[in-house]
């Protein structure tokens, strides 16, 4: 019997990753809260923005759950992303 080991390495080399530059402010901005949906994130994200309009000043803030917690966010939420201005992405439990 023969053992055929496969390499599970990627063969090219990743993209340069650049980070986006920090807003100055988060006041009169928009953010998008994209969820897993699980339990329990609904009303955490709910807390958050409220702090984020009421700490930061925040403008708007649009709240978006994932049809799949398991799976990349679609080609809808990222099309809806490109309108914010931060974005902040979470998981639960």
């Amino acid at each position: 019997m023969t053992i055929k080991v496969l390499d599970p390495t990627y063969g090219e080399e990743p993209a340069q990753f650049v980070a986006a530059q920090r807003l100055p402010t988060l006041a009169g901005q928009t953010v998008g809260i994209v969820s897993n949906g699980k339990q329990g994130t609904r009303a955490f994200f709910d807390a958050l923005e409220q702090e984020l309009i009421d700490r930061y000043g925040v403008a708007r803030v649009e709240q978006v759950v994932k049809p799949n917690y398991s799976a990349p966010a679609g080609s809808e939420i990222m099309d809806r992303a490109k309108k914010w201005n931060a974005l902040v992405a979470g998981i639960g439990d």
